[in-house]
């Protein structure tokens, strides 16, 4: 006993050294990017008719009251405009555009080590979403959101390494002005993180406006062209199988100011989108193939993502349910489909149904965030802070579902099996001859970083630190990081005067 004291404790301060030590983006055991795709909900078959069915329905349904701008680009590319007023699309046209489409499509930050190449399985995490509450953990209570609490997001965002975009993920109930509430939007997200922000616009003319806002933060419309950090967030349908006609217009003007396009259809199963999850994924795929070709007749080759995100609904009550396990499946089903494609998508996930963080809120979003990853979805939308069947949102939750997601993406990354993982050597000197155990060895010391990954905000102490440490609570834990984030101005904030160039243009409603 007196000699194996002494070699656990050297090993505990080993591994402390180790641990304190900055480790570097190779050496992590997760980042942004890694390869899903294992988990296939699918079968070939199932896929095929999926499929298949999708073209069915494009060609014997198609979507109605596309704008005349938007009629005029697809007969252009070979849709047909029906007596109905319908706009059908033949197989051959769909499937010539997929065999055109982009399959590797780059959204760039305003800080290049923050670009996410979107190709085969990559996986990368993110915001989203237009939540009117924000959750008050502390008096357990929602009030409406503001530009502020906007800002604050895309700060905390900003410093968490697991986020890897920001798109919108709450509307700003302080501005009434529709063009004023589109463009403080904008200006919150970018001036809260350097990586990539994704945001809506309600109308063609707001898009416009947004576009000049881009080019002064940018440095110029060139250089915005070059590197376009901000994508546009699309509902360019409004299920059942019609497109959103001023959505439409918004879409055309962004591909024509060169911002990339998530291509997004939220049906809700049961209600907008049949009821079965198989059907769910038809009618969304069909939508987004729709609106490939759309994309592709107003600029071929524009980058644009696959957005299939349907929801489920409780059917016995009609309520959404963001958090259930038929979400999780609906999203993970379509992200085979994107795999099946070879396009670059994304869906929903990371939903809870739970109004506040607690253990709801926890196993809902890892059953989903997880089946989202391990099913190589490029785009994770809505992984983190979502509460409440997405009306509510809550900073505490987005910090610690920091961590959540690095449990998830430790899960995409797998198992990795060759000879210095399968550790024979390893064994075999410490059985022989060795000390018994494996604390502190070379081999433990130099894979601690590189193979496990470690909670920032939840804590692993026994009950006895526990006890010792005034038995911490992990969202008031969660509020200190927020505050202690949050007492810090944004590193993103923009150079002044870019920022008073902008200020003169616009109505700002944040503080300089």
């Amino acid at each position: 006993m007196n000699q194996i004291a002494p070699r656990r404790s050297g090993g505990r301060a080993a591994r402390r050294a180790v641990r304190s030590a900055p480790v570097s983006d190779a050496m992590r055991a997760i980042r942004p990017g890694m390869e899903g795709g294992r988990y296939t909900p699918l079968t070939p078959a199932e896929v095929e008719r999926i499929h298949q069915t999708a073209l069915d329905a494009l060609e014997q349904i198609g979507l109605a009251d596309a704008p005349p701008s938007g009629v005029a680009y697809l007969t252009a590319a070979g849709a047909i405009e029906g007596e109905d007023g319908r706009i059908r699309f033949p197989r051959a046209l769909i499937e010539d555009t997929i065999a055109r489409a982009n399959r590797s499509v780059t959204l760039m930050g305003r800080d290049p080590r923050h670009d996410m190449q979107l190709s085969g399985t990559r996986v990368h995490y993110g915001t989203a979403g237009a939540a009117v509450n924000l959750v008050d953990v502390d008096g357990r209570n929602y009030r409406d959101c503001t530009v502020q609490d906007l800002h604050d997001a895309a700060r905390i965002c900003d410093v968490l390494d697991n986020i890897h975009f920001v798109q919108r993920p709450m509307v700003c109930r302080d501005i009434a002005d529709n063009m004023e509430m589109d463009l403080n939007t904008l200006y919150a997200c970018c001036a809260g993180t350097t990586k990539h922000v994704g945001v809506s616009f309600t109308e063609r003319a707001f898009a416009r406006k947004g576009m000049e806002m881009l080019h002064l933060i940018a440095g110029g419309e060139a250089a915005w062209r070059e590197r376009p950090f901000v994508s546009n967030s699309n509902c360019f349908v409004v299920p059942p199988m019609k497109f959103a006609t001023e959505s439409c217009e918004v879409m055309e003007e962004c591909i024509l100011g060169g911002m990339p396009i998530l291509l997004l259809s939220a049906g809700m199963a049961g209600a907008t989108a049949p009821s079965t999850i198989a059907g769910a994924i038809v009618q969304a795929t069909a939508e987004c193939l729709a609106g490939l070709v759309y994309v592709n007749a107003v600029k071929p080759g524009h980058p644009a993502i696959f957005g299939t995100w349907p929801f489920g609904l409780d059917l016995r009550t009609g309520a959404m349910t963001g958090g259930s396990g038929e979400q999780a499946l609906l999203t993970a089903g379509c992200a085979q489909m994107h795999r099946f494609y070879d396009l670059p998508g994304g869906a929903a996930a990371g939903i809870t149904d739970a109004k506040l963080p607690d253990m709801q809120a926890g196993w809902e979003q890892m059953c989903s965030n997880v089946m989202a990853g391990l099913s190589g979805l490029n785009m994770v939308y809505e992984a983190a802070g979502m509460h409440a069947s997405l009306l509510g949102f809550c900073l505490e939750s987005l910090i610690l579902g920091d961590d959540l997601i690095g449990h998830a993406q430790r899960c995409v990354r797998g198992i990795e099996v060759d000879d210095e993982t399968l550790a024979l050597e390893q064994i075999r000197q410490v059985c022989m001859g060795g000390p018994g155990h494996y604390l502190g060895t070379a081999q433990t010391l130099a894979r601690m970083e590189s193979d496990y990954q470690y909670p920032k905000t939840a804590n692993r102490m026994s009950p006895k630190q526990w006890v010792e440490m005034d038995k911490p609570d992990l969202n008031a834990a969660a509020t200190a990081r927020k505050e202690a984030i949050l007492s810090q101005r944004s590193a993103a904030r923009f150079a002044p005067d870019v920022d008073a160039a902008i200020r003169a243009a616009f109505r700002i409603h944040l503080p300089v």
